[in-house]
């Protein structure tokens, strides 16, 4: 069966992204002419546009498209902004900021993962702008600062080091807390020494970074 996804992407914006909040038009754009298909495992390509969050091997899985599009409208991204993706996964996500943004620098810790998304960009013609780098974002040292940093995976707690990477008026997307009960908010960079009030935007559940996980809670 031959699939139309230039049609399923369009009721994706409409059924799913659009009434969950997303309005803000470039976002929106940019989700509704990108080929998320190109992005997904072959075996999951005809889930594309589904309300699925979906394996890409590694233990890790794509975002449902939904928390996508609020992830993108939370960074509020102008066209000269440098961003910093933690965690790369599929590439989509990077290619979208990728979009909205000037730069993107991308952290993935599982090469694997880092080697597929390249390809996809490279593949897509999407990733110009994109740099793709092989790291722990809890050991990783930029030696710069960003307009935005955007978190693909969930935090128990938010890393100080997160933080320290934005620039004066500079914005963090992160989902944090323990399942089932996360939040995903809006980080502002603060004065230099204290992080900005946090922005309570959603609800929502997602996979942990890797080592960012709860501390096991010992009973006796």
């Amino acid at each position: 069966m031959t699939i139309d996804y230039a049609r399923a992407r369009e009721l994706m914006v409409e059924q799913q992204v659009r009434p969950w909040d997303v309005l803000d038009m470039a976002v929106l754009d940019v989700i509704g002419r990108l080929p998320r298909e190109a992005f997904v495992p072959e075996a999951q390509r005809a889930l594309a546009y589904a309300d699925l969050e979906l394996p890409l091997g590694h233990g890790a899985r794509m975002m449902k498209p939904v928390l996508e599009g609020r992830m993108l409208q939370a960074l509020q991204l102008q066209p000269g902004d440098s961003v910093l993706e933690i965690g790369t996964g599929s590439g989509y996500a990077a290619a979208c900021l990728a979009a909205l943004a000037r730069e993107v620098v991308s952290l993935e810790i599982v090469p694997e993962l880092a080697s597929a998304a390249r390809a996809r960009l490279d593949a897509t013609g999407l990733g110009v702008n994109v740099r793709i780098e092989t790291a722990d974002a809890l050991q990783y040292e930029p030696g710069r600062q960003f307009d935005a940093v955007c978190v693909t995976g969930a935090v128990a707690q938010v890393p100080a080091r997160f933080l320290s990477w934005l620039r004066p008026g500079g914005r963090l997307f992160v989902v944090r807390g323990q399942a089932p009960v996360m939040e995903a908010v809006r980080l502002g960079a603060g004065d230099g020494v204290n992080p900005g009030a946090a922005e309570s935007l959603f609800e929502t559940e997602l996979d942990y970074l890797q080592g960012a996980e709860p501390v096991p809670q010992f009973r006796f």
